[in-house]
């Protein structure tokens, strides 16, 4: 239930005006001093939150505002963001109901609203890696038909993957609706439409299976061989919940966060690549993270940064769809494609950010000259599917490289009803996921962070050499010169334009006097670990060399520079360097 970002803004300073004129900031320093003095015990040394919000509710502040606040409500008129509503009792028509952007929903419009409250719980350890512990929706209608709008839950929340039957705590929640409506509901009312809309839940997911499973034979009968295409129809979550792959994908809007598509996919590149974990020996553990899973560990497979990416490209009005096939070795594999007004496919590789432009080739027809092998790594594909289609690949070969992206001809992809994909997979459809969050700011300074990692590797690199038998000595001039490189290399990254390194080449070779030699080491990584890190640049032969030099005058050089992206995403660049003096 999230306005859009000029409503909020126009919500906000609407309120802003209103705490203003009733200034309610002097009346809170006001009771914040005369609580001080009435109620602060001589040996207690601070006054709690808890404290300051008891005596604000006691002194009837708080009522006041949100009084207040109920009649601000004629500027801004806004559809209450929420799925299709659902009727109360048993009247199965859909109805719609509006309510003004600011006012507070009466009880009848809240039941309606059937979007669950997405709780994921991480954990993060001292090296800043993150697990994904338990995934939990809340389903918290429970608190309209409770006494005084208030009630307290037990949930157990369980595991996830192959630990999803495995309990991990209990969790107290209490759950308050404040302002207080102004009608409670009674609990009959309130169970008797969750049980109404699990019904239907249950009724639209026998349906979809029933068409699912009748799809699949025709698609077998066109030829038997399909068998062993890699048609992806459904998808375990990370709660090993069997879902409609398509319901992984929605259009997603950046906001200002990120401009271009291709920033989005730089982005979606950035994020930490890990395969879900595999107990014992055997295939590829299934699971496809919700976003806001995979958004909170910051981390995922690579169906999970397909999903994303997709989401992000049909959020700037691309027409995208996730591919799912196979690369080289016959390992699966998903990445993302665009299809142009002129006919163009582009190929999106979402974990390195690659782009690569589809030509095919005919395979019937003789070879008049070489033809140039496809630069992309993909060899086979099934399917190719987004939040409103779904298409299993039915040409007479499944290779990427021959095949033919018309996806109109029904004779070389095989649709799906979009009636039939849309009953369960549209938005606000009580079987789909509830609505994408939307991408949070990076929370991280990068100048701040740059120095750390910077400081951390200049300490590493003089206790290694130090182990070595090896002084060091650090030029900071040199190492300031390498910034210009790094920042290009991300550039690159971004754009896909070389945006080319005359100047710092020249600042290099002015930098490095004559009879000197100078060498730099460039790497990328998406995490802020300095150590880990370090050990892998030693793994290079070539920065081991760098890092270990020895000779005269030997001065050695490091420069970090993080570049921040939504959701505490970072993209980190190293650059080691060295200049000693050449001895013949």
């Amino acid at each position: 239930m999230s306005l859009p970002p000029e409503k909020a803004s126009e919500l906000k300073q609407l309120i802003h005006q209103q705490l203003s004129k009733m200034d309610v900031h002097g009346r809170i320093r006001e009771i914040l001093a005369e609580t001080i003095r009435e109620e602060l015990a001589p040996d207690q040394q601070h006054l709690s939150t808890e404290d300051l919000i008891k005596a604000l509710r006691r002194r009837g502040i708080i009522d006041d505002v949100m009084k207040e606040l109920n009649f601000v409500t004629d500027n801004v008129d806004q559809e209450l963001p929420s799925s299709p509503k659902q009727p109360v009792g048993f009247d199965k028509q859909s109805t719609l109901k509006k309510s003004d952007g600011t006012r507070m929903a009466d009880s009848t419009t809240m039941l309606s609203i059937s979007d669950p409250i997405h709780m994921v719980l991480i954990k993060t350890d001292i090296f800043g890696e993150t697990t994904l512990v338990a995934s939990y929706f809340l389903e918290w209608r429970s608190v309209l038909g409770s006494e005084n709008g208030v009630t307290s839950l037990t949930v157990e929340l369980m595991g996830v993957g192959t630990e999803s039957k495995v309990s991990v705590g209990i969790l107290n929640i209490k759950l308050e609706m404040y302002p207080p409506l102004n009608q409670t509901l009674s609990q009959e009312v309130v169970n008797t439409q969750l049980a109404l809309e699990r019904q239907k839940t249950a009724e639209k997911e026998r349906l979809f299976l029933v068409y699912a499973k009748q799809w699949w034979r025709e698609y077998l009968q066109i030829r038997p061989s399909h068998n062993s295409r890699l048609v992806k129809i459904f998808a375990q979550d990370e709660n090993g919940i069997n879902r409609p792959v398509c319901s992984y994908i929605k259009p997603l809007r950046a906001g200002r966060l990120l401009d271009t598509p291709r920033q989005a996919a730089r982005f979606v590149n950035v994020l930490g690549y890990e395969r879900a974990p595999v107990i014992g020996g055997g295939g590829k553990q299934e699971q496809w993270c919700t976003l806001l899973a995979f958004l909170c560990r910051n981390k995922g497979d690579c169906e999970d940064h397909a999903n994303l990416l997709c989401s992000l490209l049909l959020g700037y009005g691309l027409e995208a769809f996730v591919c799912v096939g196979t690369k080289a070795k016959a390992v699966p594999h998903a990445w993302v494609m665009t299809c142009g007004t002129d006919g163009t496919i582009t190929f999106w590789e979402s974990l390195t950010g690659h782009r690569y432009i589809h030509k095919p080739t005919n395979p019937d027809e003789p070879p008049l000259a070489e033809q140039a092998k496809p630069l992309y790594p993909y060899r086979t594909i099934g399917c190719v599917f987004n939040h409103q289609m779904f298409l299993g690949n039915c040409q007479p070969s499944d290779a990427v490289e021959t095949c033919i992206f018309d996806l109109n001809d029904e004779s070389k992809w095989k649709p799906m009803s979009e009636e039939a994909i849309k009953s369960v997979c549209a938005p606000g459809a009580t079987t789909s996921l509830p609505p994408f969050p939307p991408l949070c700011a990076s929370t991280i300074d990068a100048s701040v962070t740059s120095n750390e990692i910077e400081m951390q590797l200049r300490l590493l690199v003089s206790e290694h050499r130090k182990d070595l038998g090896l002084t060091t000595v650090w030029e900071d001039q040199l190492s300031y010169l390498l910034s210009p490189a790094l920042a290009s290399y991300e550039f690159e990254r971004t754009t896909s334009i070389s945006a080319g390194n005359e100047e710092f080449q020249d600042a290099i070779r002015r930098a490095v006097p004559d009879g000197h030699t100078f060498k730099g080491f460039p790497i990328h990584f998406v995490y802020r670990n300095a150590r880990r890190a370090f050990a892998t640049c030693l793994r290079s032969p070539f920065c081991e060399e760098i890092i270990c030099c020895r000779g005269d005058q030997v001065r050695l050089a490091v420069r970090v520079r993080v570049f921040t992206y939504p959701e505490s995403a970072c993209a980190v660049w190293i650059m080691f360097a060295c200049k000693y003096r050449s001895v013949l």
